[in-house]
């Protein structure tokens, strides 16, 4: 395009864009607030939406593309140099023009809930789609689901931004486009509604989710209109749920949740491992991308999101998936399929440790549901080839074993349930997607307190997002709080000194310091009131004399829960706070309360 063409483009584009703003502005004058969110959450789900639609097409274009040299070579040789080029194009992009830093998982967005008031960096509303189409569209084996949760959260929280809205419906609008996204994602807005509230919301009022429906809904319907039914994870011919088959899933619940456990503690080994290279650049890229590409070149499902093998396992015939293989010729042997997928299912959390780990941009959601259709099918071939009762549906299995591992990963089975129930295009599997998820749920939360997503952050001490109050701890900055004013004295001051203090402020506590400034001690006024209204007394003592040292001292390097619990064991209302061994100042209970009440006021989506 010639110089002056693309300059006339772009004026032509920035005047539309001015005339949209002061349009929306416009309506936000006339409307009133809550119709005016309504407004907002279209727009929103309809942004993301089409973010989705660029995600989705170039990940499975790509598939088709590689797929097709494939069939041509009769050698999977492409399918491993792909995610080399994609892990290395992503770094490229994020060291020379994302600033050398990118936000990856959904955890960045629950962080944003929790510690930041919803507030998004603007830069995530394009940087996930660039580094998620390189990485996943080129092979990765990842999943696109927490870029589009980021993307999706990014457009809400900067509209909020954009058009000066509170902090509640900033978060409100945030999770609109969570639940925007994964509507589109699947074409599931059932899903899309839940994934938000279950995961990314956890104390929302019922009209609260009038929008949040509605975004879902646009994305689905927006999904429905410009996707390709081929693009979407979708399935066809499943049977119905046969009661007989209850304790093969209650063992496909049970083995689910153990498999959960060993994807997560596995992937974040692997995470923790790669944040010791000391090059983290296109040295620490290049070495996981071709242990990753050696990986796909033997076991080809590994490539990309997986949802394509996903559709052929519960196909009539997914012997397809040796294809390309070194283990083609041995198709007809049902054992060797059985084994494939089997090790396939174990590797797959290295394939997406490798490819996220070494620098390449996706999340777990995808592979989530990998794993779980890889594990319905190995549960239910198995117990078929060993003949333990009559045939198992193997296409049941292998949908409602997503819905385990998705529940035993991120620890949203009702996400799980209706999600699995929307994709397969009706709900004659509700009864053991309840079982399934419930059973896998049960038992990873009881060797993991935090889903996979939040346990990082939860470790630091940084968010608990499932648990509202220490959220709101997290949010308090405790800083401010702490009271500097306070007048001091030394061990050698008089009493006349300490008289005067109470008698003409309303200090109740006159903290004693040495020359290093050393808080050697406390008065309290209401120990030795007694003593300072009687004047002989305060002629002949002196302060070492009514001294007394405090109940506890707290650091300024202390957690939240550390100086709650310090208050509540001591039953003080008042302690002092220590900075680096030196007196700071104090910290009232009835302060940081107050804190309290106006964070959960602002907090609190209506």
């Amino acid at each position: 395009m010639p110089a002056s063409k693309a300059s006339n483009f772009k004026i032509i584009f920035r005047s539309i864009f001015r005339r949209a703003e002061n349009l929306i502005f416009l309506l936000k004058d006339t409307l009133s607030p809550r119709n005016f969110i309504y407004f907002a959450c279209v727009v929103v789900a309809i942004t993301c939406s089409f973010a989705v639609i660029i995600l989705k097409s170039f990940a499975h274009n790509i598939f088709l593309w590689a797929n097709d040299i494939n069939g041509f070579l009769k050698l999977p040789y492409i399918n491993s140099v792909l995610p080399i080029v994609g892990i290395l194009l992503t770094v490229f992009v994020v060291r020379n023009f994302l600033g050398n830093s990118l936000e990856k998982g959904s955890s960045k967005v629950l962080y944003a809930v929790a510690r930041k008031g919803g507030i998004v960096p603007k830069k995530q509303m394009y940087a996930q789609i660039i580094t998620s189409s390189l990485t996943v569209g080129l092979g990765g084996s990842a999943g696109l689901e927490s870029p589009i949760v980021i993307t999706g959260a990014a457009f809400g929280s900067n509209f909020a931004q954009k058009y000066h809205l509170s902090q509640k419906d900033r978060i409100l609008l945030l999770a609109c486009g969570v639940a925007a996204g994964i509507g589109a994602a699947f074409n599931a807005p059932i899903a899309g509604v839940l994934f938000a509230i279950e995961v990314v919301l956890t104390d929302i009022s019922i009209a609260a989710f009038i929008p949040i429906i509605i975004s879902a809904a646009t994305g689905a319907l927006i999904s429905t209109v410009f996707l390709s039914r081929d693009t979407l994870l979708n399935f066809e011919q499943i049977l119905k749920f046969d009661y007989h088959n209850t304790p093969f899933y209650i063992l496909l619940g049970i083995l689910a949740g153990v498999a959960s456990i060993y994807h997560a503690r596995t992937f974040e080994r692997i995470e923790k491992f790669f944040g010791t290279f000391k090059n983290k650049g296109y040295r620490r890229a290049l070495f996981g991308a071709v242990i990753l590409a050696i990986l796909i070149f033997f076991f080809p499902t590994l490539f990309g999101e997986g949802y394509e093998s996903i559709k052929t396992l519960s196909s009539k015939n997914p012997s397809i998936l040796l294809d390309n293989t070194i283990l083609e010729k041995f198709k007809s042997n049902d054992w060797v399929l059985l084994a494939f997928v089997g090790v396939t299912m174990l590797l797959k959390v290295f394939a997406t440790g490798l490819t996220i780990g070494s620098g390449g941009n996706g999340g777990n959601f995808a592979p989530s549901l990998f794993v779980g259709s890889y594990l319905g099918f190995v549960v239910a071939k198995t117990v078929n080839l060993l003949n333990i009762t009559h045939h198992l549906p193997i296409a049941n299995f292998t949908v409602v074993g997503m819905a385990g591992i998705l529940s035993g990963l991120f620890h949203a089975p009702l996400t799980a349930i209706f999600l699995i129930g929307e994709i397969t295009g009706g709900y004659n599997l509700m009864v053991p997607l309840m079982i399934v998820s419930s059973i896998s749920y049960a038992v990873s939360k009881q060797f993991e307190k935090h889903s996979m997503e939040v346990k990082a952050l939860a470790a630091k001490g940084e968010v608990f997002t499932s648990d509202k109050d220490k959220n709101i701890l997290q949010s308090i900055d405790f800083y401010n709080l702490v009271l500097q004013n306070y007048i001091t004295l030394n061990i050698e001051s008089s009493m006349e000194n300490v008289v005067e203090i109470f008698s003409t402020t309303a200090q109740k506590i006159i903290p004693i310091l040495d020359e290093q400034k050393n808080l050697i001690g406390i008065i309290d006024f209401e120990e030795v009131k007694a003593i300072i209204v009687n004047p002989f007394r305060v002629k002949f003592m002196s302060i070492g004399e009514i001294m007394s040292q405090p109940k506890e001292l707290l650091l300024f390097e202390d957690k939240p829960e550390k100086i709650m619990k310090s208050f509540e064991t001591t039953k003080a209302s008042i302690l002092p706070v220590i900075y680096k061994g030196k007196y700071f100042g104090f910290l009232t209970k009835i302060d940081i309360l107050e804190s309290y009440r106006q964070r959960l006021k602002e907090m609190i989506i209506e």
